[in-house]
């Protein structure tokens, strides 16, 4: 199986640390991955700018992975992201990453999905269409492994259904 070109949606300043073990577990091409600096300075830019850098970036990507963190529901540019993927039929597809531990060891609680209030051009709920992934393990290890384990299979699984919602 071919590694992807992914774009990883998921709230930076909460969740950077965790989104960070997905991205480097090897299973999405090495083109899915925009350094921490870019993300730095692009998020200094106008909304205009954010918006047209979200757009580029998503335009080379088969999939949006969103890693689904404890308020990533609430954030704009995560609901923007979905948006833009929705609308360019895309593979969408969740995966919580509140079992994973961030830079100072510590899990956090498990957020919303944030597919549920993003609703398709025939008003059904995207939530309805969408996988969010959650594994059944608590200790950060296992959390680890398990997606580590699903993630290609996950994202295979959303490019093949891009367009059914």
């Amino acid at each position: 199986m071919p590694k992807r070109q992914v774009f990883f949606s998921f709230e930076y300043d909460k969740d950077n640390w965790r989104a960070s073990q997905v991205r480097n577990m090897g299973k999405v091409s090495n083109d899915s991955t925009f350094s921490d600096n870019d993300w730095e300075a692009v998020k200094k830019d106008s909304d205009l700018a954010i918006k047209r850098w979200i757009n580029a970036e998503m335009a080379k990507r088969s999939c949006i992975v969103v890693l689904i963190g404890a308020t990533t529901s609430t954030r704009k540019w995560v609901k923007y992201e979905i948006e833009k993927a929705y609308e360019l039929r895309k593979g969408i597809v969740g995966i919580y990453v509140h079992g994973l531990k961030d830079s100072q060891g510590n899990q956090t609680t498990k957020g919303a999905n944030p597919f549920y209030n993003i609703y398709t051009d025939d008003g059904h709920r995207l939530s309805n269409y969408v996988t969010a992934y959650d594994t059944n393990y608590v200790t950060s290890k296992y959390v680890y492994e398990d997606i580590e384990a699903h993630i290609s299979d996950l994202i295979e699984e959303a490019i093949a259904n891009a367009g059914n919602y």
